[in-house]
């Protein structure tokens, strides 16, 4: 299956973070014993444990490749929805990511990657994690609309040629989110009406599949016990210059 569209529409697409900037209460205590993690509705794991621990944003790396660019996680933006009082629904936290490949075809088993993802958010201003869920599982979205998830191929495989773009995303569950915080605000910067970026969070995806090190270890001549099978997302990274 090949999804396929211009580069501008994954640059709009990028515009789809729709939080309310605004400052929230002050951060709970740490905790004296850590909390313990949980299973989460649906299958998944919140790692509470990992609560405001600022260990992040990138994880520590599995093998070579994670910060290269073929293939390529890229970060899409993140959604909330939070309804008002008396309305329908729950809150939710979707974060969008687009899967691309440069030198040839990245084969992808169908389901993607279930159970294969983390989604970490981390506050600003050293605050740590907001909130830690690792098992989640992504779903394959048409690229003219995010919110409409697209069927499983009959092939069984998505493939991901040069120039085409595979549009995903991911829920973070409410069970993730750490005391302090809620899925409607778990995005939020401070302070409010910031235009810095380091006063915003910083989210942190990976996706791990088999066919990620078969990939890498073909396009790049290295062993394939040597290379990750994981693909690693960090929204946003300072650049550190020397002095």
């Amino acid at each position: 299956m090949i999804l396929s569209v211009p580069v501008v529409a994954l640059v709009a697409w990028g515009l789809v973070l729709a939080f309310p900037v605004e400052r929230g209460p002050g951060l709970p205590p740490l905790p004296a014993v850590p909390l313990a993690d949980r299973a989460l509705p649906g299958g998944g794991v919140g790692q509470l444990s990992k609560c405001r621990r600022a260990d992040g944003p990138r994880p520590k790396a599995v093998g070579l490749g994670e910060e290269g660019r073929d293939p390529l996680l890229g970060f899409g933006g993140w959604s909330a929805h939070s309804p008002g009082a008396g309305q329908p629904g729950r809150s939710t936290f979707t974060v969008h990511l687009a899967l691309r490949a440069t030198k040839s075809p990245l084969i992808l088993p169908a389901p993607l990657a279930r159970g294969g993802m983390t989604v970490d958010v981390y506050g600003p201003h050293g605050e740590g994690r907001r909130a830690s869920a690792r098992g989640l599982s992504p779903r394959v979205t048409a690229p003219e609309d995010p919110e409409r998830t697209l069927p499983a191929p009959r092939s069984g495989v998505y493939r991901v040629g040069p120039g085409d773009v595979l549009y995903v995303k991911v829920d973070l569950p409410a069970g993730a989110v750490c005391p302090g915080h809620e899925l409607k605000n778990v995005g939020s910067c401070s302070p409010a009406g910031t235009n810095d970026i380091e006063d915003c969070p910083v989210v942190a995806v990976t996706l791990r599949d088999p066919a990620i090190r078969a990939y890498r270890a073909a396009v790049t001549g290295e062993a394939a016990d040597r290379v990750s099978d994981r693909l690693v997302m960090v929204s946003y990274e300072p650049r550190h210059t020397e002095t």
